[in-house]
């Protein structure tokens, strides 16, 4: 079972899946041609490729978007990150699927008004994939200089490969957990939901 390997294995483990998604490999390579600072690749076309891998689906099947993070402290205005997506609508053209770019240095200004609890500003990318719902989405890959892949898993992959969805409970509320939760059991009925600390939901 790969969640049981060593790390370097898993590590080549989730390389090796992720590399069957033909439409990710163009986003990491079209991404580091914009050469944003402090960029990922992070969040469900991650997991959710290593899923559909795991349970023998087509690779892209059931995602959603592709997120990319960035973080850039240095202008906070709303038209210096709209700048970026407008580069990046160019950079990812005739893609079959939806690309979506955000600065994570802009956060903090729309969180609480999106999902009612207040975010500290975050000082990096890695600190934004840290507060994910899920230990699941905390992932991000980019490619670095020579092809190299740098991977930032803070809770690990064990989850990941396991089909476990574990809560993460640093920073979204707990329906913000379940509801996305629900959406993925529907989409992978073989995952293992865990239930957010306190018990199982009342709904």
């Amino acid at each position: 079972m790969t969640g049981r390997l060593p790390l370097d294995e898993q590590l080549a483990a989730l390389k090796a899946a992720l590399s069957r998604n033909e439409v990710l490999l163009e986003v990491l390579r079209r991404t580091a041609s914009l050469d944003l600072p402090g960029w990922y690749v992070t969040a469900g076309c991650l997991f959710q490729t290593v899923w559909n891998v795991v349970t023998d689906r087509p690779a892209a099947g059931g995602i959603k978007d592709y997120d990319v993070f960035y973080f850039d402290d240095g202008d906070l205005s709303w038209e210096a990150e709209d700048a970026v997506i407008r580069a990046g609508e160019e950079a990812f053209a005739g893609l079959p699927a939806e690309v979506e770019i955000r600065n994570e240095a802009r956060v903090h200004l729309w969180y609480e008004r999106k999902f009612g609890v207040p975010c500290a500003p975050y000082t990096s990318t890695e600190a934004a994939i840290d507060s994910f719902a899920a230990t699941s989405c905390c992932v991000g890959v980019r490619l670095e200089s020579g092809g190299r892949w740098r991977v930032y898993a803070p809770h690990g992959l064990s989850d990941v490969f396991n089909l476990v969805v574990r809560p993460n409970p640093v920073l979204a509320p707990r329906e913000v957990y379940e509801a996305k939760a629900k959406r993925w059991r529907e989409e992978w009925p073989e995952l293992t939901v865990l239930d957010w600390p306190g018990g199982p939901s009342q709904d």
